[in-house]
C-alpha cells in the first residue's frame, strides 16, 4: 500500500525516478544547445537555461510528491475517490448533499491536480478519476486479451493506416520505436478500431496511445484509457471520417480567442492566419506532439479531472503567452515559427497552466457546450458542400 512507505522510503525514490539533469562544464560555459533524455525516455534538445528550468520543475514534482504520500496516508490511500467538483458553482450546488470534509477533499484535490499528479502515483489516479475503471469494471475481465486475439490478422483500412503510421510515431524513442513498442501500440490502436468501427483509427490517436502506453505501463491500461478519451471526456465526432468534431472545435477556439484575446485574433485575421493551421494538431493530438511530453501530461493531468476544456484553456494560454510578440509579426510563417517555437520549449508546466487558469477568463463545460452547439450546422453544413463537390468531381471523371 503506498501510505505505508516511510517518508525515507518515499525520498529516495523520487529522487531515482526524478534525476537532476547536470549538462557538462562546457555546455554550461557556452551556453550552448545539449540533448538531454526526459522522464519518459523522449529526447530532447535545448539551451543551459532549459535544463535549469527543467530541474526547478522536477524540484516541484518532489514536494508534490511528498504532499500527495502525506494525503495518501493520513486519509487513506483511495482518499480522492468521491464526487467530483471542476467549477465553484458545482460546489456551491453540492454543498448542501456533501460533508464539509468531502467537499473540502474535492476542492483540494483540484488544486492538488493542477499543481501536477507525482508521475509514480499518475497511472492509478489517471485509472480511477477519469472514470477508467469503472468503465471497465462493464465488461468481462478477458475483455481486452479476448478483443486482441479476435481482431489479430485481420486487414481492414484502419489496419493498414496504423501499420503505416507505426514507425513515424515518436521515432528514436528507446522503447516505442521498437519491435516490442510498435507491436504493443499496435495492440491498442487496431483493438480500438474494431470496438468503436465509427471512429476505426484516425491519424494522431497513434501519438495519444503511444503516451498512453507509456504512463500506464500495460498496453490494457493504456487501450483503457484511450476508450475513456475518445468515449467520455473529448467531444463526440473528433476521430470520425470526417472530422466533424474537429472542426467544430476549431471554431469554437476562433470564438474564444476573438472573446479572450481580441488583440491577437485582430491582428491574425488581418494577417488571413486561420488558426486551424496549428491547433488542429493541438486538439487531435492532446499537445503531444507540440508541447514537451512532461508538459502534456501535466496538462492531461487536468484533462482527465476536468474534461475537455481544459484544451481550449491550454491553447489560448500559448497564445497569450506570446501576445506582444505575435503582435510584430507580418507574416503567417512568422506566426507558426513562434508558436511553434514556444510549444517545443515549454518546460515549465506550471507558467503554462497558471496562465491557462488565472489569466484566461472563466470557462465552464457547459458554456462551451453551448459554443459546440451554435457551430454544428455550419460545420455539417460545409462538410455536406465540400461532398458533393468530391462526389460531383468523380462522377465527372
Amino acid at each position: 500500500m503506498y501510505g505505508t512507505q516511510s517518508k525515507r522510503d518515499l525520498a529516495l525514490e523520487f529522487q531515482a525516478q526524478i534525476p537532476f539533469l547536470r549538462p557538462s562544464i562546457h555546455a554550461r560555459r557556452a551556453n550552448i544547445t545539449v540533448k538531454f533524455q526526459d522522464l519518459y525516455g523522449f529526447m530532447v534538445e535545448g539551451n543551459v537555461d532549459d535544463v535549469n528550468v527543467l530541474n526547478e520543475v522536477r524540484e516541484k514534482v518532489r514536494e508534490q510528491g511528498r504532499v500527495w504520500w502525506a494525503l495518501e496516508a493520513s486519509k487513506g490511500a483511495n482518499w480522492y475517490l468521491q464526487p467530483q467538483i471542476t467549477s465553484i458553482s458545482e460546489g456551491i450546488a453540492l454543498k448542501s448533499s456533501l460533508k464539509l470534509s468531502t467537499l473540502a477533499n474535492a476542492l483540494t484535490l483540484k488544486k492538488l491536480i493542477r499543481k501536477g499528479i507525482p508521475p509514480v502515483l499518475r497511472p492509478k489516479v489517471w485509472f480511477s478519476l477519469s472514470g477508467t475503471a469503472k468503465k471497465k469494471s462493464t465488461v468481462p475481465e478477458s475483455y481486452y486479451n479476448d478483443l486482441t486475439k479476435a481482431v489479430e490478422g485481420k486487414v481492414t483500412p484502419a489496419t493498414k493506416q496504423i501499420d503505416h503510421d507505426l514507425p513515424r510515431t515518436f521515432p528514436g524513442h528507446p522503447w516505442l520505436d521498437t519491435p516490442e513498442g510498435h507491436a504493443a501500440l499496435r495492440r491498442v490502436l487496431v483493438g480500438y478500431s474494431f470496438r468503436d468501427s465509427d471512429v476505426g483509427y484516425c491519424q494522431g490517436l497513434n501519438y495519444v496511445a503511444a503516451l498512453l502506453l507509456l504512463v500506464m505501463k500495460t498496453e490494457e491500461d493504456a487501450f483503457w484509457m484511450l476508450a475513456v478519451l475518445l468515449e467520455n471526456v473529448l467531444v463526440n465526432d473528433c476521430y470520425t471520417n470526417n472530422l466533424s468534431g474537429c472542426h467544430v472545435e476549431q471554431r469554437v477556439f476562433k470564438d474564444l480567442l476573438a472573446k479572450q484575446c481580441p488583440r491577437i485574433a485582430t491582428h491574425l485575421e488581418a494577417l488571413e492566419f486561420d488558426v486551424s493551421l496549428v491547433a488542429t494538431e493541438w486538439f487531435l493530438c492532446l499537445f503531444s506532439k507540440s508541447l514537451p511530453s512532461e508538459t502534456t501530461l501535466r496538462v492531461w493531468d487536468v484533462l482527465f479531472y476536468e474534461g475537455a476544456k481544459v484544451l481550449f484553456h491550454v491553447a489560448l494560454a500559448i497564445f497569450k503567452m506570446k501576445e506582444d510578440e505575435l503582435l510584430l509579426t507580418h507574416h503567417v510563417g512568422d506566426v507558426i515559427n513562434i508558436l511553434q517555437r514556444t510549444t517545443h520549449h515549454l518546460f515549465d508546466p506550471d507558467e503554462l497552466l497558471t496562465v491557462a487558469f488565472d489569466k484566461i477568463g472563466s470557462m465552464t463545460t457547459n458554456t462551451i457546450s453551448k459554443q459546440r452547439k451554435k457551430q454544428e450546422p455550419a460545420v455539417m453544413a460545409e462538410l455536406d458542400q465540400r461532398l458533393r463537390r468530391l462526389n460531383s468531381l468523380k462522377t465527372d471523371n
